[in-house]
């Protein structure tokens, strides 16, 4: 999936730049975006998504430039899945549900076709047994395998996850971890925001580190852990990783 943008920036006031402009140009099948906490990772990713206008600049994904009306936007965010912090599933509705409604509501699924698909996913996720439980019911591994299968469920193009396992005790990230890698094995695309080091070193193809609101390295994620080339970059890896037992 080819991403671009140019001069892309992002502010709120004066005072307040989650951004600051920045060009890019990549085809990108898996890409992490790492950082410390305040560096516009999540704005940057709920761009990409036509969750959030830009303040200037140009955005295009897979070639098609991000509009700006938002009869168009909502047309746009059709082809994406969306995963959030906490999953935003309906909590009234049961794991079944939650897969289904959407598919009928948003993209014209009938009711049979929805439920056929639905069951599909709960299945491959390892989840059919649980599919009449409401989110309550379920283990927060439970919960966000829910909301993946729900952003897979039509299809996207490209998925789009932001920290899907920052809530979760590391029993659970991993389960979380799981399917994504199996997604990826499936060639589907995806750009996910997280802090699991490991999973952005091993299981995606490239890294963008932001930082205060700067994308100050982007690469080959192998190339990109071992041979940091700035020092906020290696200082943050050296953070992250020095109580791990192994690389």
């Amino acid at each position: 999936m080819k991403i671009e943008f140019q001069g892309l920036m992002k502010r709120y006031d004066e005072k307040h730049v989650v951004l600051k402009p920045m060009d890019f140009l990549d085809d990108i099948h898996t890409l992490a975006i790492i950082g410390p906490s305040g560096g516009g990772k999540s704005t940057l990713l709920r761009i990409l998504g036509g969750l959030l206008a830009p303040t200037t600049g140009r955005v295009a994904v897979g070639g098609d430039e991000l509009p700006t009306d938002e009869t168009a936007l909502q047309k746009y965010r059709k082809n994406l899945g969306f995963v959030f912090q906490q999953g935003g599933l309906f909590r009234h509705l049961s794991a079944m549900e939650n897969i289904a409604l959407p598919l009928e509501q948003v993209h014209g699924y009938t009711k049979q076709e929805a439920r056929t698909r639905a069951e599909e996913l709960l299945e491959r996720f390892g989840l059919h047994a649980d599919r009449k439980k409401k989110p309550g019911a379920l283990s927060g591994g439970q919960q966000q395998r829910v909301a993946i299968a729900r952003a897979v469920a039509a299809r996207p193009r490209l998925l789009l996850l932001d920290e899907p396992t920052s809530a979760l005790d590391p029993e659970y990230t991993n389960e979380v971890l799981d399917v994504i890698h199996e997604l990826k094995s499936e060639g589907m695309d995806f750009v996910i925001v997280t802090h699991e080091m490991g999973f952005a070193r091993h299981a995606c193809e490239k890294v963008a580190f932001l930082c205060e609101g700067s994308l100050l390295e982007y690469g080959d994620s192998a190339s990109l852990f071992a041979r940091p080339k700035t020092r906020q970059l290696a200082g943050f890896l050296s953070r992250l990783l020095e109580w791990n037992v192994s690389e």
